[in-house]
């Protein structure tokens, strides 16, 4: 998210334009007062970066603007410390998978009234409530706040974040264990409110947690900028997405994978979004059903990424849906066991942008829909068909990406990923087969599959 734009004065010879950008490496002397931006991300340098070395750095380049601190690890508080002090116009930072940072140091970066506007602290797992609550109400100027893989995080602090952060465009919370509905708007109106201070609350029926004595989240504001939004794996339920869908209703990129309990209604919600969402993935929330992606597909027509994999309720009658959205580029659809053939044919007809497709462990599809996809659809650069029985046929695997070395041997044998030009060589091998069998059936030749690409008949 750093920017390379450097400004100038009128007659060109400004300060700024001397002002470099240094990747993979600490800077030398000779820069210390020339960085302007500092990316150290993995694969980590050889030799590797050491904390000591890098905070050295850091108290010498009092011009920094984005620092990307990934790629040294074991970078702690001390040299975060030192960074907040020196560089006074710190726009952005990334300490993602920098585990041993703590709330020490990001309250440090919150002390010095600095104008950041984008934060990553996916993978600092020692991180807890206090440190996100003052980055939600300091920085004002925030876009954009990463905060996956945090286990301590809980509500009360990302409250914090949609009470008070109302420039974000990007809010990420994948894979944060303790985050419930009550981390999110409710769909509840300020008169609520009113209505609660008026009346006696009953005693509770049973012995409850702080959490679950938080009130609903009820917002005088909304979130017009927010556009991206990662929900991934998160315990929520349709309530939670009611109320996101309310208060940010331009979201153009949500994701939802593992949210399990999501249901129809979650859908019918999203449905409300129309035109700005591009971007859905829903992989493994397992309830949705037909009837609610028919409603998705026909209120957000400009869908262009869509990911149902692990939906195991979802048919063709979904595929016909999503095949009919014009910008469909990628549609993921691994492990919909109930999908056929006819699915396969309505891709091929009418999903005209089609680039990336994903129908691993579809056991249903033969090889020869998948043919007739791959004769249709010539802009398809990525194909995978991993656990397909029908893709066992002789002559196909040669074509597949190689696999992983940590892959055991049924692993590699079922591996069926293609590519690029290996997707235009495995149509050709398709068509070629075709041909041989449609010249055997005129001779009444028994025809017998071949892996190479002869055209013999024996």
């Amino acid at each position: 998210m750093y920017t390379e734009h450097l400004d100038t004065t009128d007659d060109g010879s400004s300060f700024h334009d001397d002002m470099i950008k240094v990747v993979d490496r600490l800077p030398n002397e000779e820069e210390y007062r020339r960085v302007k931006h500092l990316v150290l991300q993995r694969p980590i340098c050889d030799p590797p970066i050491t904390d000591d070395q890098l905070a050295e750095s850091l108290d010498a380049c009092p011009h920094l603007e984005t620092t990307v601190l990934s790629g040294v690890p074991d970078i702690t508080d001390r040299t975060v410390v030192v960074l907040a002090g020196k560089a006074l116009n710190l726009q952005g930072i990334d300490l993602s998978g920098c585990d041993q940072v703590t709330d020490i140091g990001v309250l440090e970066l919150t002390s010095k009234s600095l104008p950041l506007q984008w934060i990553q602290l996916n993978g600092v797992t020692g991180l807890t409530d206090p440190s996100v609550s003052a980055i939600a109400k300091t920085c004002s100027r925030l876009v954009e706040l990463e905060l996956s893989d945090l286990p301590l995080l809980t509500p009360l602090s990302v409250r914090d974040v949609w009470s008070f952060s109302r420039k974000l465009r990007t809010l990420k919370l994948s894979r944060c264990p303790l985050l419930t509905d009550k981390s999110f708007p409710s769909t509840l109106g300020p008169e609520f409110l009113e209505e609660v201070r008026g009346s006696e609350k009953p005693l509770p029926p049973r012995p409850v947690t702080w959490l679950e004595r938080l009130p609903p989240l009820i917002l005088r504001h909304s979130a017009e900028n927010l556009r991206v939004l990662d929900l991934t794996s998160c315990r929520i339920t349709d309530d939670a997405i009611e109320g996101i869908i309310v208060h940010a209703p331009k979201i153009q990129s949500l994701i939802l994978s593992g949210c399990t309990m999501l249901t129809n209604r979650a859908l019918e919600a999203i449905c409300k979004l129309g035109e700005h969402l591009d971007v859905l993935m829903l992989a493994h929330a397992s309830n949705i059903t037909d009837g609610a992606v028919v409603k998705l597909a026909r209120a957000c027509w400009n869908l262009r990424c869509v990911d149902v994999a692990f939906c195991r309720n979802l048919t063709d009658m979904s595929v016909f849906e999503f095949a009919s959205l014009k910008g469909l580029r990628r549609l993921s659809l691994v492990r919909v066991q109930k999908l056929t053939d006819i699915g396969i044919f309505a891709l091929a007809e009418h999903a005209t942008c089609l680039e990336r497709l994903h129908l691993s462990y579809c056991d249903r599809l033969s090889i020869d829909a998948v043919h007739k996809l791959l004769r249709k659809r010539r802009g398809l650069q990525h194909l995978t068909a991993t656990g397909i029985p029908s893709f066992r046929r002789k002559g196909v695997e040669r074509f597949s990406e190689p696999p992983p070395l940590t892959y055991d041997d049924a692993q590699r044998a079922a591996l069926r990923v293609f590519s690029g030009d290996k997707i235009t060589a495995l149509r050709r091998f398709l068509d070629k087969e075709e041909q041989r069998q449609r010249d055997a059936e005129a001779q009444n030749i028994p025809f017998v599959a071949r892996a190479d690409d002869k055209l013999d008949l024996y």
